[in-house]
């Protein structure tokens, strides 16, 4: 997952998501967000060996629904936002929004803690549908 999520692979992505979801999920609480919130963490377990991942973190004007922080200050950060029957368009602009992205910023008049992109992945499960999307922009 982490692999088709830093090449911008929403395709594979998705896909990914749906298999999890629809092998790993009890029925009675398939469609809840704290399920798909539980199949994200588990289709990016392996990414815990190369980054410090935090749920519901403190960022910029609000709590994130997943950030990955890079072990290596040059490698890519994720800031992942989570959407049941919205889409994946709106869980990025909540990321502009409540400027999460400025846990990789620093302080003021202080370097950068990190210097690789910062990447906005926005994740949509559609209840009626049991469809899957994903969406990734760079943020500045």
């Amino acid at each position: 997952m982490m692999k088709a999520t830093l090449a911008g692979d929403t395709k594979t992505m998705a896909e990914i998501l749906k298999f999890a979801h629809d092998t790993e999920s009890p029925i009675f609480s398939y469609s809840s967000e704290i399920e798909l919130a539980a199949v994200v963490n588990l289709v990016y377990l392996a990414a815990r060996d190369t980054y410090r991942v935090e749920r519901e973190d403190k960022a910029g004007q609000g709590y994130v629904d997943f950030i990955f922080y890079p072990v290596r200050k040059d490698a890519d950060a994720l800031i992942l936002e989570l959407k049941t029957d919205s889409s994946p368009t709106a869980a990025i602009q909540q990321i502009k929004d409540k400027n999460y992205a400025l846990r990789f910023k620093g302080k003021l008049g202080e370097k950068p803690k990190y210097t690789g992109r910062i990447l906005a992945v926005g994740i949509s499960y559609n209840k009626k549908t049991k469809e899957h999307l994903c969406k990734i922009e760079e943020l500045e």
